[in-house]
């Protein structure tokens, strides 16, 4: 039997530091993307503030391609 939990998150201004993390990495979205296990058209949409959610098994895709951490912590208050 599987028990799920599920935490939504607002993270302010989280695509501009998605965007702002892959300029200064130098590598193209499109490598970025595979790395995260996303397609390069999911990885634009997320960057320019077109998804309303994302999944924290994206969101930890992408910080493990651009190899930082965003800050995301999904904590109980």
């Amino acid at each position: 039997m599987d028990v799920v939990r599920q935490i939504r998150v607002t993270v302010p201004d989280l695509s501009q530091k998605i965007k702002e993390a892959r300029e200064k990495d130098g590598r193209s979205a499109q490598i970025l993307a595979t790395l995260a296990g996303i397609s390069t058209a999911y990885w634009y949409q997320i960057e320019q503030g077109k998804r309303q959610w994302i999944s924290e098994e994206t969101l930890r895709g992408m910080e493990q391609a651009l190899n930082i951490s965003l800050g995301v912590t999904f904590e109980e208050k």
